[in-house]
């Protein structure tokens, strides 16, 4: 995996889920496995429930080294810098014509949330505001088209 950007809260997020994991889930899930195992010759059921289990485990054991690995290569975002251009960590107010005004943080894909406002620097909107001043107008390549942004505000 590639290096991460990520925040100081994102971070601590993928922490808590990490440790979560490794010392609730795993147990949970381990115990449910134990008893589907114990429960072994109710016949199709059971095999059933086995399957469940160890499909959960997987589950669990592969998030647990996928937040290993995105938190060993991990960038952190230093939010507290005031900077005009537009970079990783930045909040951008922009307008496409016609449209209200929109503000973005931008963000490594880790922690990537449209909806929350929180787009990647990868993204084709992230990828074209990088480098970019209040006052900038940015064609952004879309999947769906181009179209034309203007940038009010950098945080």
């Amino acid at each position: 995996m590639s290096t991460a950007y990520i925040t100081k809260e994102g971070y601590d997020k993928l922490q808590e889920e990490l440790n979560y994991l490794r010392t609730v889930r795993r147990q949970e899930v381990a115990d449910r496995l134990r008893e589907a195992l114990e429960d072994g010759d109710a016949g199709i059921d059971a095999d059933a429930e086995c399957d469940a289990a160890r499909n959960e485990q997987a589950f669990v054991e592969g998030r647990i080294r996928e937040i290993e690995t995105i938190l060993s290569n991990a960038i952190l975002i230093e939010s507290h810098e005031k900077k005009e251009t537009i970079d990783v960590g930045s909040k951008v107010t922009i307008q496409e014509e016609g449209f209200d005004p929109e503000s973005y943080t931008i963000v490594g894909a880790v922690e990537t949330n449209p909806g929350n406002g929180r787009i990647s620097n990868e993204s084709p909107l992230g990828r074209a505001l990088m480098g970019h001043i209040p006052g900038d107008t940015v064609t952004v390549r879309a999947p769906n088209g181009e179209f034309i942004i203007s940038i009010l505000k950098v945080e």
